[in-house]
């Protein structure tokens, strides 16, 4: 599991290990570990060209040492000095010392555009704001430069805690974190920023707290919670979900949906609404029902709203049942809030982040632009578990203490109709086997994304085709 932690519980971590340490020796781990995830991105270190852009502080500081331990390998380092009254003494001493040069911001056209390697160190996790005019103007010549970018444990001008970017900010080709990952790292906007992501182990476990702000789940961490049959299952023990979905208008959200569950491991689906034609032709296994949730029979978890119109009554009745909603679509408009908040059983809520926006009385460029704080607002109003669907997927239960998930294997092929539908029917048979909201919908969201690649492979595809490749993507998670 990756686990990301906000700035202050970073720099308290720093502060406490520092404490145990000779002087100077937690910087000198960071960069030893940067310095040799540079030299693994070059062909070869000596006679390589690499430009250091660097800040006041201590992340110029860990730049600065890298670049003189590339400097000793025989690399050719010139730095950039954005502040040269503030840059860190030592660190700058010891480039000089190994061979390496300076120049100023207005100087560094030339050398940025001969660079093999460029290490962005312009500004730390503390960071606010977008970049400075200056600083931006190096993160341009930066991009349009041909050489490897490598921020430094965060790019510059991007947001550490909550993954927003306000202006100008350095794109990086790889991102080279210390003792921990950042929230910002694993969320979109930030993310499409930092590359791939690198941790180097600098001994800052033992004093971070074992509750991150954040974390992402792995194939490992996946594949603990997904449910497994036992000799003795039956259907129920499989777990029983309901779908309340689909209208004349949209049924194939219905089918989608039932699709999901499904191929998500639901031992049976029961299904209501107006598409049960569409849902038997497709699949007769599905127990079909006319009479609406409070009447339909056994479940262990229900869905409603895929595709379901403006009804409010099936919505409705889910909500008064006694076992776990999944809210989608339609079903998010027509819930009433007070009756979500006042459940005795859990509620799991999937918008993407228009139907955010619209619940959260904001504009959806607002939701995308600061995702972390959208879905913790939403779990927060609610008293529910929600998943944000969007480029980075993100799940906050309704403890503020638990820790917000961000899954990692979405893929911008699943940005097709009907796909939310897929994940609704799939997320649900988790719920119906027993999983607590927050895992039954960190799990669903991972497979989703793997069968969303799976399904895709470079190619254009469809929901239907994404609910067929489930299966694989369990199984590779599993195997």
């Amino acid at each position: 599991m990756r686990s990301a932690h906000r700035v202050e519980t970073v720099r308290t971590a720093e502060r406490t290990l520092m404490a145990r340490l000779p002087e100077g020796a937690l910087m000198q781990r960071a960069a030893a570990g940067l310095a040799a995830a540079c030299a693994d991105t070059l062909p070869r270190v000596y006679g390589s060209r690499v430009v250091l852009l660097t800040g006041s502080g201590d992340n110029g500081g860990d730049t600065l040492y890298a670049g003189a331990r590339l400097a000793r390998r025989g690399a050719g380092v010139t730095a950039v000095l954005l502040a040269p009254d503030r840059t860190h003494p030592a660190a700058l001493a010891a480039l000089r010392r190994a061979g390496g040069t300076t120049t100023t911001p207005h100087a560094a056209a030339v050398p940025l555009s001969r660079a093999d390697l460029i290490l962005d160190g312009v500004v730390g996790i503390g960071g606010k704001g977008g970049l400075r005019p200056e600083a931006a103007r190096l993160a341009e010549l930066a991009a349009a430069s041909p050489a490897t970018v490598i921020a430094v444990d965060l790019p510059s001008g991007v947001e550490a805690d909550t993954g927003e970017v306000h202006g100008a900010a350095v794109r990086a080709d790889l991102t080279i974190t210390f003792g921990t990952h950042k929230p910002g790292l694993l969320i979109d906007p930030a993310r499409e920023y930092a590359g791939s992501v690198r941790l180097i182990d600098i001994g800052l476990a033992e004093t971070l707290p074992p509750a991150p702000a954040l974390e992402s789940l792995q194939h490992a961490d996946v594949a603990a919670l997904l449910p497994h049959p036992s000799p003795e299952s039956d259907k129920y023990r499989r777990g029983v979900v309901g779908i309340a979905a689909g209208s004349a208008r949209y049924p194939g959200a219905a089918v989608l949906a039932v699709a999901g569950a499904l191929r998500g491991g639901a031992g049976a689906v029961r299904y209501v609404g107006a598409a049960a034609d569409a849902v038997l032709a497709r699949f007769p296994e599905t127990l079909v029902s006319n009479t609406g949730p409070k009447k339909a029979g056994r479940v262990q978890a229900w869905v409603a709203g895929p595709g379901a119109g403006d009804d409010p009554t099936p919505v409705a009745e889910a909500l008064a049942s006694d076992v776990p909603v999944l809210l989608d679509a339609d079903g998010l408009r027509l819930a009433d809030r007070d009756t979500v908040r006042t459940r005795e059983a859990p509620t799991l809520m999937t918008p993407h982040a228009g139907e955010a926006a619209a619940l959260l009385g904001i504009s959806r460029e607002e939701v995308e632009a600061a995702r972390l704080t959208a879905v913790r607002d939403l779990a927060r109003a609610y008293d529910a578990t929600v998943l944000l669907k969007g480029s980075t997927t993100l799940i906050a239960g309704p403890d503020p203490d638990t820790p917000v998930r961000a899954n990692p294997t979405g893929t911008p092929w699943l940005a097709t109709a009907g796909s939310g539908d897929v994940l609704s029917g799939l997320a649900g048979s988790l719920l119906a086997a027993g999983l607590a909201p927050l895992d039954a919908a960190s799990a669903a969201a991972y497979l989703h994304g793997l069968a969303g690649r799976y399904a895709a492979d470079g190619a254009p595809t469809g929901a239907h085709d994404v609910a067929e490749a489930i299966p694989a993507a369990w199984r590779d998670i599993t195997s």
